[in-house]
């Protein structure tokens, strides 16, 4: 997946699943690092953006859109 916009809010699909059994997530922070929440478990977890863009297989709901970047 080539990297792309990601916003806060949105909930995506990773390729490999969480410990839980959940493979799906809600984008809680964006930056360098991604802070990503278990939408089965509710565990919250910090990662890379490269590991991040690496891992996602989809963004099934995108969040709001921040107003100065519409």
């Amino acid at each position: 997946m080539s990297p792309g916009k990601f916003y806060v809010g949105d909930v995506v699909r990773m390729r490999k699943p969480h410990p839980c059994g959940g493979n799906t997530w809600e984008v809680m922070r964006v930056g360098m690092d991604f802070r990503i929440r278990c939408l089965t478990c509710d565990r919250v977890v910090l990662i890379p953006r490269v590991k991040f863009e690496k891992g996602l297989k989809e963004v099934i709901q995108r969040g709001p859109i921040p107003e100065n970047e519409e």
